[in-house]
């Protein structure tokens, strides 16, 4: 593991939202990073702790505009955390400019340019890049992601789900063309800007499903676990997303049929050996809840055999593990540093 002297100086394109902010939390802690500038189209001269008022006396920078020869000139690493559609306008000329790259919006998560212009209603204007870019998840990708240029870092519920469905692929040990996967998210998923749904009075005391089988997420699980299982697997996925009156939080629990006889503490015991080298994923036979992994970049997982279906449980952050907590280990993955500088509780 390398251990540079010098901080490694960072840029944060699109600072204002959630993710941009537990990623700045993040880096203002890290050993071996340090946040040079921070951009916002709409908050130009402001200082990000006016809009944070969390990184007062921690992180007083001032927005600025988008100016990729000032990134790259500055930095050495940037992360991208614009909607999706914006970055790949930008990603790419960053990487030819030197600038190592993650980027946390879903532009380069599927390597299939026709897949993505099914599912996000817009051509993939960056092909030459969504070739190169490697899919984000460390726990499964972890020497790909220390080599890359481009890393496109995974969307939340695919964490949950991708986490908890890995040994299960790996092992052939499901029918992985008839997967569900029942998941509940917290508000802050829907990001910062305002809109009725997520209104107080509409939210609160409420619970609701969304895009039943629908969900943009979908194709990145399915392309992800056929990747682990396999060329040859065939993988369907019916997913069922809701929202829920917390602030942060995914609970994931999905339903798959086993190939073969199987026991809970089997299970147990193939998914703690499967992560025994991750620090980020903890195995129990305790059923995971959302506040145990609230404000962390764990994600717990658990398994229960019931007849001939096995239920996977998975719990974790969405804002953290399920977006800017892995975008940081992904960045200690490229500097060769230890998975948990600087996101360890």
């Amino acid at each position: 593991m390398s251990n540079p002297a010098q901080p490694i100086d960072v840029a944060v394109i699109g600072a204002t939202g959630y993710t941009g902010r537990e990623l700045l939390r993040l880096l203002a802690r890290h050993p071996n990073a340090r946040v040079k500038l921070v951009t916002s189209r709409q908050h130009q001269g402001t200082l990000i702790s006016d809009i944070h008022p969390v990184l007062r006396g921690v992180i007083d920078l001032p927005c600025v505009q988008l100016d990729l020869s000032a990134i790259a000139d500055s930095c050495a690493f940037c992360f991208c955390a614009l909607p999706h559609g914006t970055s790949m306008e930008i990603c790419g000329q960053l990487v030819e400019r030197g600038v190592r790259v993650i980027d946390l919006s879903a532009d380069y998560r599927l390597r299939d340019p026709n897949l993505y212009a099914e599912w996000y209603n817009r051509s993939h204007r960056d092909a030459a890049h969504l070739k190169e870019a490697v899919y984000g998840l460390p726990e499964l990708f972890a020497a790909d992601i220390a080599r890359a240029r481009l890393v496109a870092n995974p969307g939340c519920y695919p964490t949950a789900a991708v986490l908890a469905l890995a040994p299960l692929a790996e092992a052939s040990a499901i029918h992985l063309d008839r997967i569900v996967i029942d998941a509940k998210s917290g508000i802050s998923g829907a990001g910062r800007s305002p809109s009725l749904d997520f209104h107080f009075p509409e939210c609160d005391e409420n619970l609701w499903a969304y895009k039943p089988g629908e969900h943009r997420h979908t194709p990145e699980m399915q392309t992800v676990l056929a990747q682990i299982a396999g060329d040859e697997a065939t993988v369907r996925v019916l997913f069922v997303p809701h929202i829920v009156p917390l602030e942060r939080g995914i609970l994931a629990t999905i339903y798959a049929p086993l190939r073969r006889r199987e026991t809970t503490e089997d299970l147990l015991d193939m998914y703690s050996a499967y992560y025994a080298g991750s620090p980020f994923v903890r195995v129990s036979p305790d059923l995971p809840r959302v506040k145990n992994t609230a404000y962390t970049n764990f994600c717990d997982l658990s398994v229960r055999v019931v007849g001939d279906t096995v239920l996977v449980f998975s719990a974790l952050d969405n804002l953290l593990k399920g977006a800017s907590g892995t975008a940081v280990q992904n960045l200690n993955l490229m500097l060769g540093l230890p998975e948990t500088a600087g996101l360890l509780p």
